[in-house]
């Protein structure tokens, strides 16, 4: 983490500074309030002001009576006249000319618009109209087909037209099948304009209105905004300032931020390059920058790519194929590398992958590993009916395979390995699909009879974290943590689905290891496909297992020993204690922690 300098904290400090200069300089000053009657509100596109009211935006004694507006959810302007049922959808208000053009949704403003008294009257406009019914079976095509519908008049078999009898010939219309029901003068009353209160001349000079304080009747007066000239450019000036001050803090912090990322590369290259001095009596070789290259033929066959690095195919011979990983050089400060290397030299396991050489080559740091051609088991854990299914003894035999390799982690080295990201992705297999545990990015070295280790942060994968990792508050984090990844790696491999997955068939909303806890306790089988007797002992036994090594607490957890001589067993097993139950925490807590687990960005852990 980069930490923010004494400086940058100056600046920061002196930016607020400013900005709360700025806001007294604001509340200080002078003049008039402005009227809340004068502001300007907005329905939609449409300015509402003097010497009109929008109904819960103005207060009740603003505007000039009988010019109410409101303002529906679709964001249409409405006016409702006094004593009227008739609802106008304003169109446009023109201050100036004091004019509303409105609209009728239904489309029917030729027959049912009454206006009462009030201060507004029509603006009619008359012609000679044409009303046709016509068949809704029978029209031509016509990209606005329903030019001059009537649709309040219409039905569902016939449509009501209103054609004006200058402007068109019946043979141009887009209908066929008509006949005339009249022929008559028709008023468009599309829009209103009103005489008072008189605007117009303050409009025309571009100043507000409002009545005369003293006045009587509709006097009105103009006037100018309240707020001035002098105060609007004391605010630019403060915010000019403001901005001023915002941006050369951003200069500073990323100029500082670059600074720091340049010492820290260059702290991590030390850091390895004195580690690599100590390592040189390991076996690893260790490669060029150009060796990487030539080793994967300038980065031709892609296998995949991480948070952490890409990995590549690439081959040392003809007959010795490597797997590359092309770590990424903005991620960590070579921890993740330093573990990786230091690791992985150390073991020598049939069941851990074996890393062939490294490269550290200035900034560009790779890791070189034999080559597993039937890639992680991650492809490999499916429902029993897939194509990708190797059956439960081949799934027995990498099951009992991995835990192989989590004990020689934990007892057979000098130093105890706590890999803490066991999980399908990280289990490769070999053409004979034997397992090998890979990518020790995040693995901590401890003495045997350390009884916990110390972290300041939570590692490892969600959906595989043991919850001590996640919290102090379940116990020590130990080796007993790799075994409860362990068991969540069993019970997907016995479902062939993720742990996180909720919902499924005849589930519910249940956490998925809980669920097969219920199975189990309540002596039933596991609803999955068997096709060779012995299948389903197989497929029980991996599951009361993986049950076992998921218990809450890690003093309840069996060792990666006594795991080994329970996948070993002929005796069938008994079903371990609830890890869900109600000792401790309620059920309910325990299982929504769970679901937390799966379901949650990792956090910092208080020590």
């Amino acid at each position: 983490m980069i930490l923010v300098s004494l400086e940058i904290m100056l600046a920061l400090w002196f930016c607020i500074l400013l900005l709360l200069v700025a806001f007294f300089i604001q509340l200080g000053e002078g003049g008039e309030a402005q009227n809340p009657c004068e502001r300007v509100e907005r329905c939609g596109y449409q300015d509402i002001k003097f010497p009109f009211r929008l109904k819960g935006r103005h207060p009740d004694h603003c505007g000039y009576p009988g010019f109410e507006l409101s303002c529906t959810e679709k964001r249409q302007t409405v006016l409702e006249l006094p004593n009227s049922p008739t609802k106008f959808y304003v169109y446009w208000i023109g201050y100036e000319n004091q004019e509303l053009e409105f609209y009728d949704p239904e489309n029917c403003t030729l027959t049912n618009i009454h206006l009462p008294v009030s201060p507004f009257h029509f603006n009619e406009t008359n012609s000679n109209f044409f009303l046709l019914n016509c068949s809704t079976l029978e029209r031509k095509k016509h990209s606005d087909e329903n030019f001059g519908m009537i649709t309040c008049l219409s039905g569902p078999t016939f449509q009501i037209y209103a054609v004006d009898s200058a402007g068109y010939f019946l043979d141009d219309l887009p209908i066929v099948q008509c006949s005339i029901v009249d022929k008559k003068t028709l008023y468009f009353p599309n829009s209103l304009i009103w005489f008072e209160p008189d605007c117009t001349l303050c409009e025309r000079n571009k100043k507000s209105c409002r009545l005369k304080s003293n006045g009587t009747g509709a006097e009105t007066e103009c006037f100018l905004p309240v707020i001035q000239g002098k105060n609007e450019s004391r605010k630019f000036v403060a915010s000019g300032v403001c901005i001023g001050a915002f941006v050369l803090v951003v200069v500073i912090i990323l100029g500082y931020r670059d600074y720091s990322i340049k010492k820290l590369e260059k702290e991590s290259e030390l850091r390895i390059q004195s580690f690599l001095e100590d390592y040189k009596a390991l076996k690893p070789s260790r490669y060029s920058y150009a060796d990487i290259k030539r080793i994967t033929d300038q980065f031709k066959d892609k296998l995949g790519q991480g948070a952490y690095g890409t990995v590549y195919k690439g081959k040392l011979s003809a007959d010795c194929s490597v797997a590359v990983k092309i770590l990424n050089s903005t991620k960590g400060d070579g921890e993740d590398f330093i573990n990786e290397v230091g690791t992985m030299g150390r073991i020598h396991h049939v069941n851990v992958v074996r890393l062939v050489g490294f490269c550290a080559d200035g900034f560009q740091r790779a890791l070189v590993y034999q080559f597993l051609p039937n890639g992680s088991l991650q492809k490999y854990i499916s429902l029993p009916d897939t194509d990708h299914f190797l059956g439960w003894e081949k799934l027995q035999d990498i099951a009992l395979g991995i835990a192989k390799g989590i004990e020689y982690l934990h007892q057979g080295c000098d130093q105890q390995i706590l890999h803490f990201d066991i999980k399908p992705h990280n289990i490769l297999l070999d053409h004979n699909f034997t397992p090998k545990i890979s990518d020790f990015g995040l693995a901590k070295l401890c003495s045997k009879e350390q009884s916990m280790v110390s972290m300041n942060t939570a590692r490892g994968t969600i959906g595989y974290i043991a919850p001590e990792v996640f919290s102090r508050n379940f116990g020590k984090v130990s080796y007993k943590s790799d075994v409860y990844s362990f068991g969540m790696l069993l019970l997907e491999m016995v479902g062939g689905r993720k742990n996180t997955d909720v919902g499924a068939e005849d589930t519910g909303e249940i956490y998925y290891p809980e669920w097969i806890y219920n199975l189990l306790d309540e002596g039933e089988d596991l609803r999955i496909h068997i096709e060779k007797e012995g299948d389903a002992k197989i497929a029980k036994n991996l599951a009361i297992v993986g049950l076992w090594c998921i218990q809450w607490y890690p003093v309840d957890r069996p060792s990666m020993k006594v795991v080994l001589h329970m996948l070993e067993a002929e005796e069938e097993l008994s079903v371990p204690p609830n890890p869900f139950g109600s000792v401790g925490p309620t059920k309910t807590t325990r299982t929504v922690v769970a679901a937390k687990l799966v379901n949650t960005q990792l956090e910092a852990i208080a020590e």
